[in-house]
């Protein structure tokens, strides 16, 4: 479980004017959803919620503590100023220790495949998938090793390494990476050669003689 704390104040008062407020002084409305239906009202400093949360995931389980309580959760949305990318608001789905879950986990792709080195071409169709475990087993990240992926080969769902105690939900053969033939090369030559072939009869057509040319002038 991720050791990011995130201290927090609780929101007696509600409302657009009151959200103004909050933003001005440099503090972020927020709210903590339960799983039983409740929500919690907070805000946090802006500057220390964009520090500790820098480069973490979905599927990263955060503290919030709530002047003394505290509440594992997961941030599920931030909403944001269209013009300046300033964050209005925040979201969090708080998880319950010992409660089974569901989550999206981001996959990390490392290494640089035999088939690219080959001239093949790496595609990544897929970027997450969806797990099914409690809140201590769940990973931030699932980094994969594709250093070894040669050309026309593939790597599914069914292959990506998990923990004890993780449930992938993903369907098993589903696509994540695979390394395709260069397609550029092999298009570009047959277009070349049929571009020739439609030249060669205009060429011919100009080099043969006029069958309409006028007869030459009679010698008196």
């Amino acid at each position: 479980m991720s050791k990011v704390v995130l201290q927090a104040k609780s929101r007696h008062k509600s409302g657009s004017a009151e959200s103004r407020r909050a933003r001005k002084s440099g503090r972020i409305p927020a709210v903590i959803y339960g799983r039983s239906g409740k929500s919690v009202s907070i805000d946090l400093d802006n500057t220390e919620f964009l520090r500790g949360t820098k480069g973490i995931s979905e599927s990263t389980i955060v503290k919030v503590d709530v002047e003394g309580k505290s509440y594992d959760a997961f941030v599920k949305g931030t909403q944001r100023n269209i013009i300046d990318g300033q964050i209005l608001h925040i979201d969090f789905y708080e998880v319950e220790s010992g409660v089974i879950l569901r989550a999206r986990v981001s996959l990390v792709f490392q290494g640089n495949p035999a088939g690219v080195r080959e001239g093949g071409i790496l595609e990544t169709p897929v970027h997450e998938i969806e797990v099914e475990c409690l809140p201590k087993d769940l990973p931030e990240r699932i980094e994969i090793d594709i250093s070894g992926l040669k050309i026309n080969s593939s790597i599914q769902v069914k292959d990506i390494p998990v923990g004890e105690g993780v449930k992938v939900l993903s369907n098993p053969d589903q696509t994540i990476a695979l390394v395709k033939f260069a397609k550029a090369e092999a298009v570009a030559a047959p277009a070349a050669d049929a571009a020739a072939a439609a030249a060669a009869p205009a060429a011919d057509a100009k080099a043969a003689p006029d069958a309409k040319a006028a007869p030459a002038a009679d010698k008196k």
